[in-house]
């Protein structure tokens, strides 16, 4: 590796992993250092009792996302159609039956990786070595040190390169790391109001034996106006020997203990579609608001408020300190793509 240039690389998802992914390609030296015990980010995918793969965070992309095609053919891993053949239910009020529709066969449809999202992650996490990654490793502040970038963890390690990359969210980077000196006003105002990919979400998943809906003319896909699942989709392997449905409740959810939504989810989806769905094998969910997404400083009146501004595009402390990550990005933002085109884009600055 060229051992006259030093990367630290801050966060440990996706955004993180692609770009060490690519600085490996050119021989740069670096560390990720993630604040969590794990890595992956906003990707996020648990295994139920029947080792279903389930996802509680990203989960689809399409035809559209180029680089992110790119990427999973360099590692080997393949994709598949999200399933919607059949009967699809849209729920506006719970004293109505809810309405029954077809979804046309798309020529472009959603995609999800074989085996799971966290498929992608663990072939990253390949490519490198375990020395170049610090787990539970949190960032609390980065310094311009002249020739140098200093970044401070809160158990007192320090890293010295030539270059710092931050790669989780902006709002959360404002939040939670002192820089030293100040980041221009200009910045340091925009930062809060970078609205963050699934901050305040609840994804929610369910395991089952087998795939009854399917076997009753269901798709799994269901909209819903009415009770707590808002939106939910099939989540059968590429197999089709591991089954479940995958979605996201509404916002109120979060309010509720897990048992509480769990009970509210079964019984939603056994009024829908009949008492089979009370023999659920295991059920996850995860409310997006912890430490490792979101910080409390946010201030966000729209989708995608800020996500892709020029400002995030500019280097600082003379060209030492980048931002880069799916809500950085200037397309794609909040999608899969848009972390691997910050990715790709970083590393492209660095190489001149």
């Amino acid at each position: 590796m060229q051992k006259d240039k030093k990367i630290v690389i801050i966060g440990g998802g996706l955004s993180a992993l692609t770009t060490a992914y690519y600085l490996l390609q050119q021989n740069i030296d670096f560390v990720i250092l993630e604040a969590s015990s794990r890595l992956g980010g906003r990707i996020h995918t648990v295994k139920g009792l029947l080792e279903t793969p389930l996802e509680l965070g990203a989960t689809w992309f399409s035809d559209l996302h180029t680089h992110l095609f790119s990427l999973l053919d360099e590692l080997g891993l393949g994709k598949y159609p999200q399933f919607a053949d059949g009967i699809s239910l849209f729920q506006t009020k719970s004293f109505e039956p809810a309405q029954k529709f077809f979804i046309p066969e798309s020529q472009s449809p959603s995609y999800r990786i074989v085996g799971g999202t966290q498929k992608l992650i663990d072939a990253l996490q390949k490519t490198l070595c375990e020395d170049q990654i610090y787990l539970n490793c949190k960032v609390c502040e980065i310094e311009d040190a002249g020739d140098r970038i200093s970044v401070k963890t809160e158990s007192g390690k320090q890293f010295a390169a030539d270059h710092a990359i931050i790669c989780i969210p902006p709002q959360l980077a404002a939040d939670r790391i002192t820089f030293k000196p100040e980041l221009p006003h200009e910045l340091k105002t925009l930062l809060p109001t970078v609205q963050t990919w699934m901050s305040g979400a609840v994804k929610f998943t369910i395991e089952y034996s087998a795939p009854f809906w399917r076997q009753e003319g269901f798709s799994g896909m269901l909209y819903s106006h009415a009770g707590i699942i808002s939106e939910m989709y099939d989540h059968t392997n590429f197999e089709k020997t591991k089954f479940g449905f995958t979605g996201f409740l509404n916002g109120g959810a979060a309010a509720y203990p897990p048992e509480v939504r769990e009970e509210f989810a079964l019984k939603q989806l056994a009024e829908l579609l009949g008492e089979k769905a009370l023999e659920a094998v295991s059920y996850y969910d995860k409310v997006w608001t912890d430490e490792y997404v979101l910080g409390d400083s946010q201030i966000v009146s729209r989708p995608h408020q800020n996500n892709g501004h020029s400002f995030l595009q500019s280097g600082y402390f003379s060209d030492r300190l980048f931002f880069s990550n799916t809500e950085t990005s200037p397309e794609f933002s909040g999608h899969m793509e848009g972390a691997v085109i910050s990715a790709k884009n970083i590393v492209s600055t660095l190489k001149k």
